[in-house]
C-alpha cells in the first residue's frame, strides 16, 4: 500500500506527513497478520511485518514509478523550457539546472534508495503500531506465560 501511494505524483505528498503512507502500510501488514494468527501476534511480529512491509514497499514503488515517470517526463521537461523561455529575470542557477535537467532516471534511483531505506526505517514502527492497536484478546482458557512471568 505504502509504494503505490508513494508512486503516484499527487498523492504521495502525504508522505510528507511524517511518511504517512510508509507507516500506514507497515499498519495494515500488521493488521493482515493479525486477521490470519488465531492468537495474539507479539509487537516483534508486528515489526518483522512492518520491516517487510517497507522493503515491498520499495520494490513497489520502484515498479511503478518507471512507467509514471516514462509518461510524465515529456511534460516536466516542456514546463521547465517554458519557464526558462519566458521569465526574464530567472536567476541563472535556475538556467543551469533547466539545462541540465537530466531527469527520471536519477530521481528513480534516489527515490528508490530513500523508499528502501527510509520506507522501511518508517514501516517497522508502523507494523509495531499495528500489533498494538489490533492485537487480538488472548482465547479463554489460555494461560499467558509471559504475562505470568513477568508479574512474578
Amino acid at each position: 500500500m505504502g509504494g503505490v501511494l508513494s508512486a503516484l505524483p499527487i498523492v504521495s505528498a502525504g508522505n510528507l506527513c511524517c511518511c504517512l503512507w510508509v507507516v500506514s502500510g507497515g499498519v495494515v501488514a500488521a493488521y493482515l497478520l493479525q486477521q490470519n494468527q488465531p492468537t495474539p501476534i507479539t509487537q516483534g511480529d508486528g515489526a518483522i511485518v512492518g520491516l517487510l512491509a517497507g522493503l515491498t514497499g520499495a520494490f513497489v514503488y520502484l515498479v511503478l514509478s518507471i512507467p509514471i515517470t516514462i509518461l510524465v517526463a515529456p511534460f516536466e521537461r516542456a514546463v521547465l523550457q517554458r519557464l526558462a523561455e519566458t521569465a526574464g529575470t530567472m536567476p541563472p542557477q535556475f538556467r543551469d539546472y533547466v539545462d541540465g535537467y537530466i531527469g527520471g532516471g536519477i530521481r528513480l534511483t534516489f527515490g528508490f534508495m530513500f523508499m528502501l531505506f527510509v520506507g522501511s526505517l518508517f514501516s517497522t514502527p508502523g507494523g509495531l503500531l499495528g500489533a498494538v492497536i489490533f492485537k487480538k484478546p488472548i482465547p479463554p482458557g489460555t494461560i499467558d506465560v509471559l504475562a505470568s512471568s513477568v508479574s512474578s
